[in-house]
């Protein structure tokens, strides 16, 4: 997340507003979310510079939109994955995918913060064998 400085006097005091993912300054406030017709946050379509985000269908894109919305998601949007798909289907996710698809930082945060004692350890090496 970018931060700010703002100068005033001698305390210099973060400006912590701005979000990961580029929001159009007319984003309604920060708990509403515009949905696409497909029922995807358009605030996300940053997330998803390959795809056309109306396209995407959120029951058969789920794996695409739970790890994007995971990886690059900002609080409304956080909240939108978990009202959409549920605690449960997120964090199975995690479980299967999260240490593959996720930056370190991230996977250990929805580890921590989902509980996953279980999840599927990346193997070694290029060969698995």
């Amino acid at each position: 997340m970018a931060a700010v400085g703002v100068k005033r006097s001698d305390i210099t005091v973060l400006d912590t507003t701005q979000r990961a993912c580029s929001i159009p300054s007319s984003h309604p406030p920060e708990n509403e979310l515009v949905l696409a017709p497909n029922g995807i946050p358009i605030s996300l379509r940053p997330c998803f510079q390959e795809y056309t985000l109306e396209k995407l269908d959120p029951e058969r894109d789920a794996f695409t939109i739970i790890e994007r919305t995971l990886a690059r998601g900002c609080q409304p949007e956080i909240q939108w994955l978990f009202a959409r798909y549920g605690r449960e289907r997120v964090r199975e996710w995690v479980r299967q995918a999260g240490m593959g698809r996720l930056s370190r930082r991230r996977f250990r945060l929805w580890v921590n913060y989902l509980d996953v004692r279980d999840y599927r350890r990346r193997r070694r090496g290029v060969w698995p064998y």
